[in-house]
């Protein structure tokens, strides 16, 4: 049988597995993600897979939360949207302009009309004038048309006209999904052009470790959906990767476990994600994935994702309630591990004898770049060029550099990341884990200790009553974020801000200790846990008690993710979408344009041919070896009465399966 390695690169840790497709998992190991330098996270895994290995490998399929977690976190490269023959409210639709973040927008006259006949022409010399003014400040360009889907010439030639400009990758809307909806599909444009230069340092360091030990497996990377695409084809949309991580935790947990109807809880260091699991498959979000409250036009793994993680900063909430999360911080035990000097500026922060804001927490710069990056103000750079020196104490950095909301927005954009208190640390205060520098993790948890603002904590308790209260945190928002993710999928509820009845009634049935409660609540969940991911083993037993189901942590669990990547299939789609404009004109719409028929039979058996060839064309290019297509047909008619209807619209979709292509093939 063929033998193959699977990686997954997560928001602490990269994961690699050596799989047999016959014998399952020969060989298993971790190492910690790098993100200033990602070639040494994933090195480490991959050599400790194959340090006693003798064997050809033949696939090498990829998994990360990379993309997950950055708009999670509100992460990502800066970009320049351009919306053709949009008005200009578009961005208060679907959250348009919250996504954007202040990011460069262009109007220019075009778009389409639903028919696909143009409204008007597209203003080229406008377009080439801001593709020129913002090319020096941006890292990529997201287009959107107006019916785009339905006539997609303008979009295609904004793309060209923007790569005469400069040489910056350029998103069109229209290739990431057929369906209406022009804001949103803006938005899922303008987060594929952000996550570009993450996903394309990934496949960058995978190709170039394999190159160096003369393995010429294919790479492949898991999609939304789970499924899998060669990793050349993936640059071009990397926003399908999001939920990457989540689909194949779920692969992977239906793999390695024992249940087929349970809910998949995978935790890591910065999302927990959640996915029901139905007679063995996972249910798809074929309205498009929802992340960070986004609901983009990728279809994938019907999953919860949550910002709660090992290495959620701990701070305090609403009520001066401890809460971790959503944003990931470098455990100070991790930080204190690799740079034994700051256990020194944690001492003399606790010398000073009374508290200030950004006591325990460190800047440090999260990749490397050989440039300034672009699109920075006069603050941010000033703050990047101090930050080579890092890691450095912000308490120090804004008493020297107080540019507060500049720090905050190198945050955002991913170049920097920060060092806090965690759940991590919490559990090296406990001793139930060791390691990194407990001594680093005690010595933040002693600052966080002398604090009076805490709800349910006095400064007179020890630190080991704060790390509980820390990971007792943890435990009722995990457990909180699991009931909120069934009631969704089975009512359609959700437990937003604006239900916090619901809310704190949940909290309450959740928290052990109810001792002082006038209302006693009580939920169980009526599904297994299947808890996987790196923490999963030491939080999700209480996890489980407070929810009153049955857990398994299965073999493997710290690496399903990496099982997974290596367990899943190829499978691309392609949608042709029929319409009638006028009496007796039958209009198709494909990504290549329109095209009119005068008969219905004709057109319906023209749509199923390009949707079937393209279907077939995209899963070989996805890395199929032998794709078998499906065809479905969605017709839209009006009842006339007395058995009389008329033809509106009709959608045929082609779906093409197949195994992916091994090096021997």
């Amino acid at each position: 049988m063929a033998t193959l390695v699977g990686i997954d690169t997560g928001g602490t840790y990269t994961d690699a597995v050596l799989f047999d497709q016959q014998d399952g998992v020969i060989a298993r190991a971790k190492s910690l993600t790098t993100k200033h330098d990602l070639a040494i996270g994933v090195a480490g895994a991959v050599d400790a897979v194959l340090a006693d290995a003798d064997h050809d490998i033949e696939l090498v399929a990829i998994s990360t939360t990379l993309a997950t977690n950055a708009i999670v976190e509100g992460q990502g490269s800066r970009v320049c949207l351009v919306l053709i023959g949009q008005r200009k409210d578009a961005l208060d639709r679907s959250g348009l302009r919250d996504v954007l973040r202040g990011d460069p927008v262009v109007h220019i006259k075009g778009g389409h009309k639903a028919d696909g006949t143009p409204v008007e022409a597209l203003d080229i010399e406008a377009l080439r004038e801001s593709a020129s003014a913002h090319a020096g400040e941006v890292s990529a360009f997201a287009v959107a048309g107006y019916f785009a889907v339905r006539n997609p010439e303008h979009e295609q030639a904004a793309r060209e006209i923007i790569r005469e400009v400069c040489d910056l990758p350029v998103t069109c809307s229209h290739e990431l999904s057929s369906n209406l909806d022009a804001p949103r599909r803006a938005l899922t444009a303008v987060l594929n052009a952000r996550l570009i230069p993450l996903l394309d340092e990934l496949i960058r360091v995978v190709h170039d470790l394999l190159a160096s030990k003369q393995i010429q497996a294919p790479v492949m990377v898991v999609m939304g959906d789970g499924s899998l695409i060669a990793s050349q084809a993936a640059l071009n949309r990397p926003v399908e990767t999001i939920l990457s991580g989540p689909a194949a935790s779920v692969i992977g947990a239906r793999f390695l476990a024992q249940s087929l109807d349970a809910y998949v809880v995978d935790i890591g260091g910065t999302t927990t994600d959640i996915a029901l699991l139905e007679n063995g498959w996972p249910a798809l979000n074929l309205d498009g994935a929802v992340v960070a409250g986004w609901r983009t036009m990728v279809q994938a793994v019907a999953v919860h994702t949550v910002g709660i993680g090992g290495d959620s900063e701990v701070r305090t909430g609403e009520g001066d309630v401890l809460q971790v999360g959503p944003r990931r911080a470098m455990p100070l035990s991790l930080l204190g591990h690799q740079n034994a000097e700051i256990l020194n500026v944690l001492r003399g922060q606790l010398d000073r004898g009374y508290a200030r804001t950004h006591d325990g927490r460190f800047a440090m710069r999260q990749r490397e770049t050989d440039s300034m990056p672009v699109g920075l103000t006069t603050g941010e750079q000033r703050l990047w060029t101090v930050l080579e020196a890092g890691p450095l104490s912000v308490e120090k950095l804004m008493a020297d550099h107080p540019l507060e909301r500049q720090l905050e927005r190198l945050i955002n954009r991913g170049l920097v990341l920060v060092s806090a208190f965690t759940p991590s640390d919490a559990a090296h205060v406990l001793g139930v884990h060791d390691s990194w520098c407990t001594e680093a993790a005690v010595l933040g948890a002693r600052l966080w200790a002398r604090r009076d603002t805490i709800s349910g904590w006095s400064p007179g308790d020890d630190i080991r009553r704060f790390s509980e209260l820390v990971v007792e945190s943890l435990l009722v928002q995990s457990g909180e974020a699991v009931i909120a993710a069934a009631l969704h999928d089975q009512y359609g509820l959700d437990l937003s801000a604006d239900q916090e009845v619901a809310r704190s009634l949940i909290a309450q049935a959740l928290k052990l200790d109810r001792s002082r409660a006038l209302i006693k609540v009580d939920v169980t969940l009526d599904r297994p846990i299947i808890a996987i991911g790196a923490p999963a083993s030491t939080y999700y037993p209480g996890v489980a008690e407070r929810l009153g189901c049955e857990f398994e942590v299965p073999e493997h669990a710290e690496v399903c993710n990496a099982v997974g990547a290596v367990a899943s299939g190829v499978m691309r789609q392609a949608k042709v979408t029929i319409t009638c404009p006028s009496q007796g004109v039958f209009r198709l719409h494909f990504e290549s344009g329109i095209e009119d028929f005068s008969e219905l039979e004709v057109a319906v058996h023209s749509a199923k041919d390009k949707a079937s060839g393209l279907a077939r064309v995209r899963a070989l290019e996805a890395g199929a070896a032998d794709p078998e297509v499906r065809l479905a047909q969605d017709d839209v008619v009006a009842d006339l009465g007395a058995g009389e209807q008329i033809f509106l619209e009709s959608a045929v979709v082609a779906t093409a399966v197949g195994r992916p292509r091994l090096s021997r093939d």
